[in-house]
């Protein structure tokens, strides 16, 4: 039995474990909540999330870090422990056989929780959609690799990967005991959990798992020298890393404390600038058998819809090869070129999941009525797509399909939405003005 949180739109269930993990270790599925199967769990509350660095060594934060600080995080607090795969529910008052969104956060796979302020899925769930936001490790707990590892379990690498995918098995068994159809899944993810999304739609395992895959600006295939590395070229990384948190085995790095090891994070980012290549998933063998950009050639046979913004990271290769992908894949494809009101950082990197989850009151932006609009447009747009396949719906302006040699896709802008092009020169103009946000 679990004691949710009902509010005027939907109920809520916060913090509820669907796996549990040591450091270093793969995830095994929870078998139950409580040791009582006559006890109640309390799903009042979150739960915490992966422990990361900002959480150590806030201070020492990068000004874009503080700049998402202050946009989905002020003011709120947040838990951390090793012990963090958990999921927040968000069900329609009326629960039965509800399509079901499972959403991953981004984060530069080093940070990240399911529960900042930008992610509600109450707006989803007015819309008859149940909304599951899943935690999964990041960072040197997420991404650490070590010839141990592939003399214990026969893999290396890819913790953060394989805890979504168990959160996908996980939500597949249990979904249909908080009203969601587990035959009408759709995965979402936005920047590395949109990355994490597409990895997990070339993977042959999850065939008949999901139906139908979002990406917000992480959609398609990046340039080799971004792609995941084979785990054996990680290895001089993470000994380097080891060094500095002052241990010499495998096993004593997975007794070292998490401040130590969090003061190594800032050592290293300090000595390298390649942290990012490293923090990220590997090709292990099992969850990614192949390089990536083999792997791509034939993705999962189901639907795709994927976005990105004109001020994206990386904003025009976001843009190019979502469209590549896209229209390959006859996905269906959003520009959003709506800028945020309240400064000068344009549709930046992001900017998006505050219209998608129409949190608009959690901001401190003076968001107005075309912002609002454009939220509700956007749910809508793919509470349909999660429910059917197709956006469309009467009311919204219509969604065409990509399809080869048609670079149309859905234009969201401060004048209205409709079908239109991609402004590359737009995208160009601002990565090169603004190419990340501005605290």
């Amino acid at each position: 039995m679990i004691r949710g949180t009902e509010r005027e739109d939907c109920k809520v269930f916060l913090g509820i474990p669907f796996a549990h993990a040591g450091r270093f270790e793969y995830a095994e599925l929870a078998e139950r909540l409580t040791e009582d199967p006559k006890e109640i769990f309390d799903a009042t509350r979150p739960g915490p999330g992966c422990p990361q660095n900002r959480a150590v060594h806030p201070h020492l934060e990068h000004p874009t870090r503080r700049f998402y600080q202050k946009e989905f995080r002020e003011g709120d607090e947040f838990t951390y422990s090793e012990d963090c795969l958990n999921v927040n529910i968000f069900t329609p008052k009326e629960t039965g056989n509800c399509p079901v969104i499972l959403f991953f956060y981004g984060g530069g796979f080093d940070s990240g929780l399911n529960n900042e302020n930008t992610f509600d899925g109450a707006g989803f769930a007015r819309r008859g959609i149940v909304t599951v936001f899943a935690n999964y490790r990041v960072g040197v707990l997420g991404y650490f690799t070590h010839e141990e590892l592939q003399k214990r379990y026969g893999r290396d690498g890819n913790f953060g990967l394989d805890d979504q995918f168990k959160a996908i098995r996980w939500v597949k068994k249990h979904i249909a005991e908080f009203g969601g159809d587990p035959e009408n899944i759709t995965l979402m993810g936005q920047s590395a959990g949109a990355i994490s999304v597409q990895y997990l739609s070339l993977m042959k395992e999850n065939k008949g798992l999901f139906r139908r895959a979002v990406m917000m600006s992480g959609g398609g295939l990046f340039p080799k020298f971004s792609l995941p590395k084979p785990a054996g070229e990680t290895h001089g990384y993470w000994l380097e890393f080891m060094k500095d948190a002052g241990a010499e085995t495998f096993d004593e790095f997975r007794n070292v404390p998490l401040s130590k090891l969090f003061d190594a994070v800032e050592k290293i980012h300090a000595d390298r600038k390649d942290s990012i290549y490293y923090t990220m998933p590997v090709i292990d063998g099992v969850l990614l058998p192949r390089p990536v950009d083999e792997m791509i050639r034939t993705p999962l046979p189901i639907g795709y819809m994927l976005g990105y913004s004109n001020t994206d990271m990386y904003a025009p290769v976001m843009a190019f090869i979502g469209n590549r992908f896209g229209k390959k894949n006859r996905a269906y494809i959003y520009y959003f070129d709506l800028d945020a009101p309240g400064d000068g950082n344009k549709a930046f990197h992001a900017a998006d999941l505050r219209y998608m989850f129409e949190t608009f009151d959690r901001s401190w932006r003076p968001f107005d009525a075309r912002d609002r609009e454009a939220g509700q447009e956007l749910a809508s747009y793919v509470a349909n797509f999660a429910r059917t396949g197709d956006p469309n719906a009467p009311g919204l302006p219509e969604w065409q399909r990509a399809k080869k040699g048609s670079a149309k896709v859905l234009h969201i802008a401060r004048e209205g939405t409709k079908t239109g092009r991609t402004s590359f020169f737009r995208t160009a103009r601002n990565f090169l003005r603004h190419p990340s946000p501005k605290a």
